[in-house]
């Protein structure tokens, strides 16, 4: 990017046409985008970092969509909860303890367009559906300049309370951290700040008006600035998008380096240097090939969106190219097929512009700028003029050669492997309790707890004694598999192992299954299911598709429900398959009732069953 090398936007705006107010202009300018003279760093890719609380941390400007930590810049201390369960009847009490924790994490010093998801220590914490995976609550503030303060962080901080208006920030409200070891867990975000392909409009915003975007980003879905001076940045978009600029009215104007004019203009005829001190003393002109006088990017690292923006390579591939090589390391986020074109397009034009050329004219062609694309009479390409200098008499450029063709094309590739996490909707519970014959004088009361899908986290159980619940324990994640009858169950004998019977199921869960049975599992208690109140068991299962299944070599009327048997079961019957995963409720634990109401409290819905 020539005219960022702002030697020559400094002439060109403040040069000796300008006078003493085009020098103040291009001093201006030349702050906007430069900053202080203070050293300061720009724009790097990073591995992905976790949440931090460190003062002093700068808040990145997040442009596009990007993964992120954030800072933390509000938290209380651990809140503990306790829970008793038990005592009484000669058993003695168990108190549960579980952790909270409520924390704002400022996200971006830009407004944002809202979070997608949020990792925490790697695993999804908020999935695509913005459904928080454990307890707690999350708001998010946008960043604009008239958002209020927090109603959590209004009442404990009072009237000093921040609004952090054109910082987006979100706060998590009783955060449940049993999943975390009760602790804060590293947190990453994902970021969505504007619709589509990140724009240089909306990076030039911090100059105001003193420069004016004229060219697209492609392919980059993502881009992230931690601050330091906006040269910077540019020179860093520059690598895979040239640059180029023109100064009219008081404006920096950035157009594409990379697209050329149908027409390039033509440069004067060299002229010679009548002293013999300069370059080229009879032709005025002089070229000359320095592969080695920079390294050539061979591969960028970036953040691939396909592996959940972890940091990605793609090499730029084709022929060996002479002189030493590098890689870029660019904070934006790309789909590979794009990364690996524009890494092939960066080692292009950096292999060409390994060839230079000084041309001496006689004087200033005021259509003649840096960074623009002209033609070299008697020499071959499109040349770039990367810097002018007023000497007396005459104009000197330098220019290097631009590569003959420009790679637009996405390039066939692949981002590479990626395990991450699932990502399962959190389903409601299911509650069904039932009570098996009796085998001697203790009850035999059981809660099956399941739910329809695989995210499902599981749900306290609690015993309803009047308006209060007394906790009993708790289901786990392991869900019972539960259906219902999907045609009608004729009676038939007990104890009798059937051949030609067969009874149709339909199960709560896509991904519930059923096995076979040998007769000599079957003898020793495999495969029970619990049909209305009818023990069954069966020896083979076949999937009919969807969350059908058929059971045949039925033995119906096991456990004591012989009777049962002969009565058979409507569609619709309930079904339960009485393997380990129902929860064998303690009748010391439960009240005298003969028929106690059990409470299921899941994370997004609650079940009560009375026992009929």
């Amino acid at each position: 990017m020539a005219s960022l090398v702002f030697t020559a936007i400094g002439t060109a705006i403040g040069g000796p046409l300008g006078g003493a107010l085009g020098s103040l202009l291009g001093n201006r300018i030349d702050h906007a985008i430069f900053g202080s003279s203070g050293h300061r760093e720009g724009p790097r890719l990073k591995e992905l970092s976790v949440t931090t609380s460190s003062y002093g941390t700068p808040i990145p400007r997040h442009y596009g969509t990007m993964r992120a930590p954030g800072t933390i810049i509000w938290a209380t201390d651990l809140i503990e909860s306790s829970e008793r369960s038990g005592g009484g009847k000669s058993r003695p009490s168990v108190t549960t303890y579980s952790y909270s924790a409520s924390f704002a994490v400022a996200l971006s010093s830009r407004p944002i367009l809202g979070i997608g998801r949020i990792w925490a220590d790697g695993n999804l914490l908020r999935g695509a559906a913005g459904d928080l995976k454990t307890g707690g609550e999350l708001r998010i503030h946008h960043g604009h300049g008239d958002q209020m303060p927090d109603p959590l962080l209004a009442s404990d901080l009072g009237d000093s309370c921040p609004a952090f208006r054109g910082t987006a920030y979100c706060v998590f409200e009783s955060l449940q951290l049993a999943d975390f070891g009760n602790r804060i867990p590293a947190l990453t975000f994902e970021i969505l700040s504007d619709h589509g392909d990140v724009s240089l409009r909306s990076m030039l915003e911090p100059v105001g008006e003193t420069a004016v975007a004229a060219r697209d980003l492609p392919g980059m879905a993502g881009f992230s600035d931690e601050g330091g001076p906006l040269a910077s940045t540019l020179a860093a978009l520059d690598e895979l998008y040239p640059i180029s600029c023109t100064v009219e009215d008081g404006k920096v104007t950035l157009r594409a380096g990379d697209i050329l004019a149908d027409e390039p203009e033509v440069l004067p005829a060299a002229v010679a240097d009548a002293s013999g001190e300069g370059f080229g003393a009879t032709s005025g002109r002089t070229s000359r090939r320095r592969p080695d006088a920079r390294p050539i990017p061979e591969a960028m690292r970036y953040y691939d969106p396909d592996r959940d923006f972890q940091a990605g390579m793609q090499f730029a591939g084709g022929r060996a190219r002479p002189g030493r090589s590098r890689t870029i390391e660019f904070p934006g986020a790309f789909q590979a097929s794009d990364a690996r074109r524009l890494a092939a397009s960066a080692a292009e034009r950096a292999s060409w512009a390994g060839e230079k050329l000084s041309w001496r004219m006689a004087e200033l062609d005021p259509a003649l700028a840096p960074g623009m694309a002209v033609i070299a009479p008697g020499r071959a390409g499109i040349w770039q003029i990367d810097s002018w200098e007023w000497r007396e008499g005459f104009v000197e450029l330098e220019l290097h050669r631009l590569p003959p063709d420009r790679l637009d094309a996405a390039q066939v590739t692949d981002p590479g492997q990626n395990l991450p996490p699932a990502d399962l909707d959190i389903t409601p519970t299911v509650l069904t309790v039932f009570e098996l014959p009796a085998t001697g004088q203790t009850r035999q009361i059981h809660a099956a707890i399941s739910s329809t899908g695989p995210g499902w986290r599981g749900a306290a159980l609690y015993e309803l004694l009047g308006t209060e619940l007394e906790p009993i324990g708790a289901s786990g994640t392991r869900r019972a598999i539960m259906g219902t009858l999907a045609e009608t169950l004729a009676a038939a004998p007990a104890m009798r192992l059937g051949q030609t019977g067969r009874m149709i199921v339909e199960l709560i869960a896509s991904d519930f299954a059923l096995d076979d049975a040998t007769a000599t599992m079957i003898a020793n208690g495999a495969n029970r299911a619990l049909v209305g109140g009818e023990i069954v068991q069966f020896a083979r299962a076949t999937p009919l598709g969807g969350n059908i299944w058929e059971l045949r070599g039925l033995l119906r009327g096991r456990g004591g429900t012989e009777a049962l048997a002969m009565q058979g079961h409507p569609a619709g019957t309930s079904f339960i398959l009485l393997d380990d995963r129902p929860i064998a409720l303690d009748p010391a634990a439960l009240s005298a009732s003969a028929a106690p109401t059990i409470a299921a409290l899941g994370r997004i819905q609650n079940r009560f069953w009375r026992q009929p």
